[in-house]
């Protein structure tokens, strides 16, 4: 992968223009779309299958005048009588100019036919007798209401507002609002260009990072309305993926464009550099990328389908983040060319150029420190961190709904109001329902169900209960005691349905619970289920990936345990803040109760995407010195020098980004948006760069250690684009003019499964036009050069290029390249060496895998095609034999011949011969010794 960044980023750097012009029309052609597509957002949320969702359709299709939305009205009587006759005619008028909306199916009054209250009328008047309640049911679900439909209700309410009794509107149709930008998200911006411009040192430069972002997210945007002409998007989605694709579109473009400027400092070509910096940073934002865009994908494991398509939508976000740091970012910089370099030293007072500040200075310090007593460092942010999380223990999960809305808000006051003056349930009320198709009493079969439902603990009151119009389906509406996110109601939900088998023995009907409520409890029942298994499916990913790229088994299982402790410590602010009414008033907090029933999925989702960035990023320069030859402490602090300025400012930044939705976002982006920001200064700054420093030096060489099954199950990922840094180091080798031969120094071949010698190290050049003879007693070891060299196995370590290409990085160019040609599996080698050097694309360089296992003549018609190869068409030709076999050869003296000796430190296996007979290895294949079978299932895996 670093190879082809490294290409990309080359030719995206050299070719800005084109590069700039394809980005200005995918821009272009994701804003046509959205305009022309976009169907909007939706307030509604549902999942099929469950209970309460699945009677809510039945009641659409029998009983439609209950199942859609509803608007309540609260009039509050100036006097305090509302049976004054002016409040009566008013109520009179507000019922008559309801009714002759199209939207409005049927007015709940609690007036008589003559204009008088109803004897009793005490679910629409208060106990005081002060208020009383309008229902206005309406035809359409709440994805239907328009705003123009909640704006006519209120202007009714104003209309017929009069100096006895004002209204206030509400209810189902008002719902919580819309979530909206506000200038507070600017804030988050300005932070970010000032954290930019300290860590960068240009006010140029700062502005890409957040150019790059806006672009990203702006055409991430346009993709994700123009889908909702096929998939329903949730009101919080596009907020959502603004918020993240700000944050990591920043920090993407900030990894690699601060690579840039180092290497630019140090006199690097700007082409040379956009290059390097694509393949090197780039590597580990594709890496970190992934991991966040697996993360919010893990959320489809709730099968919620709004949640599913939220998850789906920030993964575009994300995803379109790393397109542009890795494609628009190299470009700006082939635009602005050298004019990023950092300025040169200015002169001090005495006339003489000031000296390169040291890098990391005050991250040295800082590690210093928190190593300095690794164990007391450990110990008291682990019991700070669990302090922290005990908040969370408290955790309750709701869906929003009007309570949440903006205090001030129709919507909100009404709320208020109705629990105020009738009770919270008044604002959930729940919907019993069931099938009495064969009921020849439905009228007294309602009424026993609703004496049935009344005498169940926690019922406020039960105002209707009525059959449809057709008689086949009934409907019972409870009126909780609690609110509609209490303990209460949802305990009123589950005894409603434990009380099924007795109506159903006794009545002879089965009843289902459903309503708004009941569908919010449901959904907040069935996230929290998902918990446990998301965590398990996150925190066992975290393992894998980072034993790929760290070959540990320490890293993996310490940035796990770091992870949960930021989990824990952002949820516990978020009950602190959210449940608990902690800092309500400088928070702005819009309401206080349960939190919203997707937060906490959501945050471990992406929290766990940032903070595998923040480990990746620090932990794998602590790996870089340390391979490089310095010990296991020393490079730990050395790599947190070298990273912590920038990953400093990356969370800074994303804090930030964070942060700022906090203060004037509604009630179901708050909790997120603090979650989160909360969460990426614990894992930042207490996490990764306090307590993982601690740890490391505690583990010492034991931070690195992985067995060696495991190393052959595992896949590597180079992250830090340590490949491209090898083929870079390769480029001229052996010489700037040596033609695309086949190189080798120090090149050795282990089995990965217990480190045995299948090949000694060896050194050998040939260049085009030359026959290369690899000759020795161990049949593996010949095996193993040939495999080595036809880019099917990796060598273990040494340096090794083939056909101009390098290996391991690039075996598949030298797949391509190279004709193997394996004597035991040809019917005739000979044919088979022709055919690689004159087919429609011939093979620069051909491999013959020990020869001495043809006949005689066969062996000397196979020197003679290669020597051919070697003379008409430039190819360069290995052949490994047997030393036996080696001295019968007869080799051409118009080419260019080298011999060089292979070996392997293991016994030499049995029956493969040795001076006085290799013929007697075995021919099948299947007969090869085990290590040679070791070579071939370790296939190319750089």
């Amino acid at each position: 992968m670093s190879s082809f960044l490294y290409a990309f980023g080359r030719f995206a750097h050299r070719r800005w223009r084109a590069v700039l012009l394809v980005w200005l029309l995918v821009v272009a052609a994701a804003g046509g779309a959205a305009a022309l597509l976009s169907q909007g957002t939706t307030t509604s949320l549902s999942i099929p299958g469950t209970e309460s969702q699945a009677a809510l359709d039945r009641l659409d299709a029998t009983f439609p005048q209950v199942s859609g939305s509803s608007v309540q009205l609260v009039g509050v009587a100036t006097d305090g009588v509302v049976d004054d006759p002016a409040v009566l005619e008013a109520v009179a008028g507000l019922v008559d100019d309801l009714e002759e909306l199209d939207e409005v199916s049927a007015v709940a009054s609690p007036l008589a036919e003559d204009g008088s209250l109803l004897p009793d009328a005490s679910g629409q008047v208060s106990a005081d007798g002060d208020t009383l309640l309008l229902t206005a049911q309406l035809d359409v679900g709440r994805d239907a209401v328009t705003p123009d439909l909640t704006d006519a209700v209120l202007d009714l309410a104003e209309a017929n507002g009069t100096p006895a009794v004002t209204w206030t509107a509400g209810g189902d149709a008002f719902g919580a609002g819309t979530p909206t930008l506000g200038a507070t998200e600017l804030v988050g911006l300005g932070v970010a260009a000032v954290v930019l411009t300290l860590t960068l040192g240009s006010l140029l430069a700062a502005g890409m990072p957040i150019l790059t972002a806006l672009v990203g997210v702006g055409t991430a945007m346009a993709l994700v309305f123009a889908a909702t002409a096929v998939v329903d998007l949730s009101s919080t989605a596009p907020l959502l993926a603004v918020m993240i694709g700000i944050a990591v579109g920043i920090d993407y473009a900030l990894f690699v464009l601060a690579r840039h400027r180092d290497q630019l400092g140090e006199g690097m070509d700007p082409e040379e550099s956009a290059g390097r910096a694509v393949a090197t940073a780039g590597s580990a934002v594709v890496f970190a990328g992934l991991t966040v865009m697996i993360a919010l994908a893990g959320l489809a494991v709730a099968r919620i389908p709004f949640l599913t398509v939220m998850g789906v939508t920030a993964v575009l976000a994300v995803a379109v983040a790393v397109v542009v740091a890795l494609t628009l970012l190299p470009a700006i910089t082939g635009l602005l060319g050298a004019r990023l370099a950092p300025r040169a030293p200015r002169p001090s007072r005495r006339g003489r150029a000031r000296g390169p500040r040291r890098p990391g200075a005050v991250a040295m310090r800082w590690v210093r420190a928190v190593t300095r007593w690794p164990v007391v460092t450990v110990v008291v942010m682990t019991v700070g961190l669990l302090a922290a999380a005990v908040p969370a223990l408290d955790l309750r999960l709701a869906l929003p709904d009007a309570g949440s809305a903006e205090r001030g808000t129709p919507a909100r006051e009404t709320y208020d109001l109705l629990s105020e003056e009738f009770g919270p349930g008044f604002n959930g009320p729940l919907i019993v329902t069931a099938d009495i198709v064969a009921s020849t009493d439905p009228l007294g079969l309602v009424e026993a169900v609703a004496e049935d439902v009344r005498g169940l603990d926690g019922v406020a009151a039960v105002p209707v209960a009525t059959p449809n119009a057709g008689a086949d389906t009934m409907i019972v509406q409870v009126v909780p005691q609690g609110g509609p996110a209490s303990d209460e109601t949802r305990q009123l939900v589950q005894d409603l349905r434990d009380l099924r088998p007795a109506i159903e023995a006794e009545h002879g009907v089965s009843i289902a619970v459903t309503g708004a409520t009941a569908v919010a409890i449901d959904i907040s029942d069935l996230l929290m289920r998902a918990l446990l298994p998301f965590v398990v499916l996150v925190v066992g990913l975290s393992l894998v990936l980072l034993a790929m790229v760290f070959r540990s088994v320490w890293v993996p299982v310490k940035a796990a345990v770091g992870y949960l402790l930021s989990i824990g410590a952002a949820l516990g602010a978020v009950v602190a803040v959210y449940q608990w009414g902690w800092l309500e008033g400088p928070l702005h907090t819009v309401s206080t109760g349960p939190v919203i029933s997707f937060m906490p999925i959501l945050l471990l989702g992406i929290l766990f995407g940032l903070a595998m960035d923040y480990e990746v990023f620090l932990v794998s320069r602590m790996r870089e010195h340390h391979v490089h030859g310095e010990g296991a402490r020393t490079a730990v602090r050395t790599g947190f020098a070298s990273a912590g300025k920038v990953v400093a400012a990356a969370a800074v930044i994303m804090f930030a980004v964070f942060a700022a939705f906090v203060p004037e976002g509604d009630a179901t982006l708050q909790p997120i948006a603090l979650g989160l920001a909360v969460g990426v200064f614990v894992d930042a700054f207490l996490v990764r760069m306090t307590l993982v420093p601690a740890v490391m030096t505690l583990l010492g060489e034991r931070a690195w250690w992985l067995p060696r099954w495991l190393d052959r199950l595992l896949p590597s990922f180079d992250v830090e684009g340590e490949g491209i840094a090898h083929q870079l180091r390769l480029a001229d080798w052996p010489a700037p003019d040596a033609g695309p031969g086949v190189y080798a120094a120090g090149l050795e071949v282990r089995d990965p499964r217990d480190g045995a010698s299948l090949l000694d190290p060896l050194t050998a050049f040939a260049a085009p036009g030359t026959l290369l003879v690899a000759e020795g007693e161990h049949p593996v070891a010949r095996t193993a050069l040939a495999l080595v060299l036809a880019g099917r196995t990796r060598p273990s370590s040494g340096d090794v290029k083939v056909a101009g290409a390098v290996l391991p990085q690039q075996a598949g160019a030298v797949r391509r390249a190279v004709a193997l040609v394996r004597v035991v599996d040809e019917p005739d080698p000979v044919a088979a060496v022709l055919a690689g050097v004159a087919g429609r694309r011939p093979a620069r360089v051909v491999v013959v895998e020990n020869l001495e296992h043809a006949p005689g003549e066969t062996r000397q018609g196979v020197v003679d095609a290669l020597a051919a190869a070697c003379r008409v068409h430039g190819a360069t030709a290995v052949v490994t034999v047997s030393t036996a076999a080696a001295a019968r050869l007869v080799l051409p003296d118009d080419v260019g011949v080298d011999r060089v000796p292979v070996a392997a430190s293991g016994p030499l296996p049995s029956g493969s011969g040795g001076p006085a007979g290799a013929s007697s290895v075995p021919p099948d294949p299947s007969a090869r010794p085990a290590h040679a079978a070791a070579l071939v299932a370790g296939g190319t895996r750089p």
